[in-house]
């Protein structure tokens, strides 16, 4: 039977850099022989972050988030998954709200706040995690090691790819916005020649997450 893979976007841009690397991400598994599953979270039905409801701290529930919204079955299909790619761009110095509301949803479900066995995840599965930035992609590094220390304790072993100084729009000089923190050519000029190493890098780091 083929692994199942859940691949999730937390980015709301379709065709452009956090969706591009999910998509590499997800074609290396597949090749690899893997079944992926994707969900684009901008466009499920209305849900929230945790509500701290307890409900999944009860034992006939332990492990199981009990709100039911457009997050649930992400979270079910997770829960039976052999793998987890999630990608987000990076809004404000953090990932989007759509990312934050899942991944909430996604540990709290398994944390028991015993200090013997804090998780009850009984589905260890690895994880890709990605994140696209304008800024460079040294400048993250240590928020992103916070989330993969996290994922590391209550989903599974996890793997980054933080791609930075990303091309934001296809052409800068047809909006009447002057953003000049930017250089265009040296963003275009990044998107043609380092972008389509990352996204190689997204191939090989998702076809490997089948070997984990």
């Amino acid at each position: 039977m083929a692994k199942k893979i859940v691949v999730v976007n937390a980015g709301p841009r379709a065709g452009f850099n956090t969706d591009t690397l999910l998509k590499e991400a997800a074609k290396g598994c597949e090749e690899a022989g893997a079944e992926v599953v994707r969900y684009d979270l901008f466009k499920l039905e209305r849900y929230t972050g945790c509500i701290s409801c307890f409900g999944c701290k009860k034992e006939q529930n332990k492990g199981h988030c009990i709100c039911r919204d457009g997050l649930t079955q992400v979270l079910d299909d997770i829960r039976k998954a052999d793998g987890l790619m999630m990608g987000s761009p990076n809004y404000l110095s953090n990932l989007t709200a759509s990312f934050r509301a899942l991944y909430e949803r996604l540990v709290f479900q398994s944390l028991t706040y015993n200090a013997e066995t804090p998780c009850c995840n009984k589905n260890v599965i690895p994880v890709l995690l990605i994140m696209t930035s304008n800024a460079p992609d040294t400048a993250y590094t240590e928020l992103l090691n916070g989330y993969k220390d996290t994922l590391d304790k209550f989903v599974g072993p996890t793997e980054v790819l933080i791609s930075g100084d990303t091309l934001q729009l296809n052409d800068y000089s047809k909006t009447d916005w002057e953003w000049s923190f930017f250089d265009p050519e040296h963003k275009k000029e990044r998107h043609e020649t380092v972008f389509p190493q990352e996204c190689k890098k997204a191939y090989e780091m998702g076809k490997a997450l089948l070997a984990k």
